[in-house]
């Protein structure tokens, strides 16, 4: 009797050591070289970001030119976004991401080679930028959706931890970088560009995971397509059936409150510091800074940006999500005033860079429940949806910015913006939803199984509900 006992016990105890511990992210070979490709393409990309505008002022001599290319080259995050998640969830994503680096490689050689050839001109600029928008936008989605395939669910916020501090480190070296790689030759900064995303390009040909899971039903339509089953659908068919996949996303975000208000709210404060990208720029340029100063400055915000990276996870885990909307938007109008009325370079400098430090707290925090809860099959329509809200102000954020310098000058144009972040800190207080918001967001979300089910899409049951992540790659630059 004990020797029966004593088995199914000594199996149990046998199963349990024989459980594979899962192997820290430093030696996942896959996550490796998916985030340091991402993060030289980050650092080429950012000292284009410093460059461009640089570039436009010393070829022009115009703000509301510079203010122009930044509208065109976040246009495709405002355009382009729901069609966008549609092919992420449709292609191989890690094909889209290739041939995303390539295309952009050959755009920015481009400018090179104008450059060079001394035939630039703000028409080849516009339709470079909008070109490279659009596959940032393209590869920014499909890398995110990658992630949960690429790591075990229980390091997602880890993962996503360290995509937050790779951006912010790349920011920091790559601005500083920008100005300076500038003042030694206009072309210098998009050879970079070129060579950064050449390198993405590599390391993502040595990557041996899929990016996302296998589609049920996708062996089905492609026997279908094989024995002309597809090319049966009238047109009408096929483009409604598209039309309902694009807002699928959308409508699973809208139905919900607290993402939707959440989103809404960085959309506003996103078009603040996109404009403010280049208020900052255009005054230091005005108190005679050079290329590499104004690299630097950024640079340094870029290193604030990572010191909040360093305790999003802490702060995600203890502070609850009400707490963190409103103090985030609250701490930002402070500063803002700060910047707009300290009545020096000094105080606007230093205010600029502490901005810096809350964004990846909120980052972190709603992104990793987000894609927890998100169906891997809707993970790119979602993203897209709330990438659409939450960033699709940043081209009009860019053109204000141009126009509030022209029209008003650094100083007046700072105090706009200021009085706008105080409207922004006071509906992020007033907000039902957010004030609602209890929960602690960062621990162990649901599966993704418990989510609502995407095609009938429930009303938010309450404060308990995820939010989304508020920032697509091409934002993290600006606000966060």
């Amino acid at each position: 009797m004990s020797e029966r006992r004593d088995e199914p016990m000594s199996t149990v105890v046998d199963d349990a050591r024989a459980v594979p511990e899962v192997p820290p992210l430093r030696r996942n070979r896959d996550f490796l070289l998916l985030w340091s490709g991402s993060a030289v393409a980050i650092i080429g990309s950012t000292a284009s970001t410093v460059a461009y505008p640089l570039l436009v002022l010393a070829v022009t001599g115009s703000a509301s030119a510079a203010g122009l290319v930044g509208f065109v080259v976040l246009l495709p995050a405002l355009l382009l976004q729901l069609p966008a998640g549609v092919l992420v969830d449709r292609w191989n994503r890690k094909r889209v991401m290739i041939w995303c680096d390539a295309l952009r490689a050959v755009g920015a050689s481009t400018v090179v080679l104008a450059l060079l050839a001394g035939e630039l001109r703000l028409a080849h600029v516009l339709v470079v930028g909008f070109a490279e928008g659009t596959l940032t936008v393209l590869n920014g989605l499909a890398s995110t959706a990658a992630v949960p395939n690429v790591v075990h669910p229980s390091q997602l916020s880890v993962a996503l931890a360290g995509n937050e501090a790779r951006g912010r480190a790349a920011t920091m070296i790559g601005t500083p970088l920008g100005g300076i790689l500038f003042g030694l030759g206009r072309a210098v900064p998009f050879v970079l560009e070129t060579f950064a995303y050449l390198v993405s390009l590599v390391s993502l040909l040595c990557i041996r995971k899929d990016f996302q899971a296998a589609r049920p039903g996708e062996a089905a339509r492609a026997e279908a397509a094989a024995g002309g089953g597809v090319a049966a659908d009238s047109r009408r068919t096929r483009v409604l059936r598209q039309a309902g996949r694009m807002v699928e996303g959308l409508v699973w975000l809208w139905k919900r409150p607290l993402l939707r208000t959440t989103a809404l709210l960085v959309a506003g404060s996103n078009l603040l510091f996109r404009a403010l990208f280049l208020v900052m720029i255009v005054l230091l340029a005005e108190e005679g800074a050079a290329p590499a100063a104004i690299g630097l400055l950024i640079g340094v915000a870029g290193a604030c940006g990572m010191l909040g990276s360093l305790v999003a996870g802490w702060c995600g885990r203890r502070l609850r999500m009400n707490a963190l909307v409103i103090s985030a938007n609250w701490v930002w109008a402070l500063l803002m005033c700060v910047l707009a009325f300290g009545g020096g370079l000094w105080p606007a400098m230093i205010a600029y860079t502490a901005m810096w430090f809350v964004g990846p707290i909120w980052n972190v925090a709603v992104g990793s429940y987000q894609l927890a809860v998100t169906p891997d099959e809707l993970r790119g329509r979602v993203l897209s949806a709330s990438s659409l809200l939450a960033n699709g102000a940043l081209p009009l954020g860019a053109l204000a910015g141009g126009l509030l310098l022209d029209g008003l000058g650094v100083r007046a144009a700072a105090a706009v913006l200021a009085g706008w972040m105080v409207l922004m800190a006071l509906a992020a207080t007033l907000a039902g939803p957010v004030r609602r918001a209890t929960m602690v967001v960062v621990g162990d979300p649901p599966a993704p199984s418990a989510a609502p089910s995407p095609s009938r899409p429930r009303h938010d049951p309450g404060p308990d509900v995820p939010l989304p992540e508020p920032s697509a790659p091409v934002a993290a630059a600006d606000s966060r």
